[in-house]
């Protein structure tokens, strides 16, 4: 596996083994895609600036959050429809995050089922919330969370109404996909994936199954679209806070104002994004976004970043800049889509031995070093 030595090696080599239909569910944006560009085009812009002659460094990468030590402040971010990208995603997700000591964050609309994430992750899951406009349904949620052993609960903001993800369209992207001539030569000339789904079964929504009369994607897609999300106030964040018996991050924000309000009602953290630029093309690079967001909250409240992490240097470019932690989606896909069930673990040493890397070359021995190494 050290023929991979960066994720964007990941990256091609998933490319090339997924289905066209799971590639640009996976690597699409919005739109014209340029908010999901202008993140890493703006994260190449901070630029670190070296201390040296430090003598032996020992960097070290352990950090605490909301009252647990991480080896490294590098989490896996939510994604949704996961085993539609690659078969069997959530339970590598979950077990990479155990053995790495890393969170993992299950989505609602993920694949795998809010009790296997508990026990996979043993004690590093965490749950996201996309918000269910019935009460019910979004209380029996967090109950089987905290049932589970899911420590922090994620609500997402930045999904007010589905975007437009071109790409995916051209690509005829169908949930569940369309089995016909394309769906079946794709197949056929993917094989690695496909057994992969002959061994773990179609993707479905599995945790939300209980809640809908079929199980099957197609009448799932339907109940997705009609009872979650496009309901989320402040109002609706504050009774969260009282329905949650633990750390609450409000994720996807990008504007100071927001994060106040967030943490007003009830927040004990915040996570800065824009959605990995699959919302709207016309938002600000989300490490644009975040020193002011710090300046504005950062005293009192876990400031936690994602959108556009490619690499160590960009961990490390999110933590200079303010960030407490910081989650990437995509990267532990690219892992898995390139080397299968051992591919997210390996994605995450190529960041971790990133991040450790620019320690040593900017001469920083804790992480909080790095909030002094930004070049002006």
């Amino acid at each position: 596996m050290d023929r991979y030595p960066f994720i964007d090696d990941l990256e091609a080599r998933a490319r090339r083994r997924l289905p066209h239909f799971s590639w640009e569910y996976l690597a699409s944006g919005t739109g014209d895609e340029s908010s999901m560009n202008r993140n890493r085009s703006a994260l190449g812009e901070v630029v670190l600036q070296p201390e040296l002659c430090k003598g032996v460094l020992e960097p070290t990468t352990d950090t605490t959050l909301f009252g647990t030590t991480y080896s490294a402040p590098i989490g896996i971010a939510p994604v949704g429809l996961t085993s539609l990208i690659w078969p069997g995603a959530d339970a590598a997700l979950a077990t990479t995050a155990a053995d790495a000591r890393i969170p993992y964050v299950l989505s609602t609309v993920a694949t795998g089922l809010i009790e296997d994430a508990g026990r996979l992750s043993n004690g590093m899951g965490w749950f996201q919330l996309y918000p269910p406009r019935d009460r019910a349904l979004r209380q029996d949620l967090l109950d089987r969370a905290l049932a589970a052993g899911l420590t922090t609960l994620v609500v997402t903001a930045d999904v007010p109404f589905a975007s437009r993800r071109e790409r995916q369209r051209k690509a005829h992207v169908r949930v569940p996909p369309v089995i016909g001539p394309r769906v079946i030569w794709q197949a056929a000339t993917h094989p690695a994936w496909t057994v992969g789904v002959l061994r773990t079964g179609m993707p479905r929504f599995r945790t939300l199954e209980k809640y809908v009369d079929a199980n099957t994607m197609k009448h799932m897609a339907g109940f997705v679209g009609a009872n979650l999300g496009g309901s989320l106030s402040w109002d609706y964040v504050a009774e969260l806070r009282d329905a949650w018996d633990g750390p609450l991050v409000v994720k996807g924000l990008l504007d100071p104002g927001d994060a106040r309000r967030a943490v007003a009602a009830g927040a004990d953290g915040v996570q800065v994004s824009n959605h990995g630029g699959r919302q709207l093309e016309a938002a600000p690079a989300a490490i644009d976004a975040l020193p002011q967001i710090v300046d504005a909250v950062g005293a009192d409240t876990a400031i936690l970043f994602d959108s556009g992490i490619r690499s160590g240097a960009d961990v490390a470019r999110a933590i200079a800049l303010g960030a407490d932690f910081v989650f990437c989606g995509r990267a532990y896909m690219f892992g898995l889509g390139a080397l299968g069930a051992d591919g997210a673990q390996h994605a995450h040493r190529i960041l971790h031995d990133g991040l450790v890397n620019v320690m040593h070359q900017t001469g920083c021995s804790t992480l909080a070093d790095l909030r002094d190494r930004v070049a002006h």
